[in-house]
């Protein structure tokens, strides 16, 4: 069994503005998606909008690279820190980080003041979001 080995040297992280971009972009088209989901299931809708986030969530992180949508737009990747990709239970992780985020936004502003720019979703996750380039 091998082993691999990742030199963090090699990643550099991103700026917050460049993933309040990508944040907005992938929230526009959850929105667009969540909608006409909300509009055809009213009384399922938040549940079934929880399950998109997640799934959409999951599978750009686990099946993309690391990248959504709006990451991808943003030249963004999202790593664990010790610079490997992001597993199917790692993805799982920042998306209910995220969830929590929204109380009051503390999450995301810590990364304004972190050594790190880590967001609490990216510390309950181990993941750092690196320059893609």
């Amino acid at each position: 069994m091998s082993t691999q080995t990742y030199d963090m040297t090699n990643y550099e992280l991103v700026e917050i503005g460049t993933r309040l971009a990508a944040w907005f972009i992938d929230g526009a088209i959850l929105f667009i998606i969540e909608s006409a989901g909300f509009f055809t299931a009213r009384e399922a809708g938040l549940g079934a909008g929880l399950i998109v986030g997640l799934a959409y969530i999951w599978f750009f992180l686990t099946r993309n690279n690391g990248q959504t949508p709006g990451k991808v737009l943003m030249k963004i990747r999202v790593i664990k820190v010790d610079g490997s990709p992001i597993s199917d239970g790692d993805a799982v992780i920042p998306y209910i980080g995220t969830i929590i985020n929204y109380v009051g936004f503390i999450g995301w502003l810590w990364a304004l003041v972190d050594s790190n720019r880590q967001g609490w979703h990216d510390k309950m996750a181990q993941t750092y979001g690196v320059n893609a380039e």
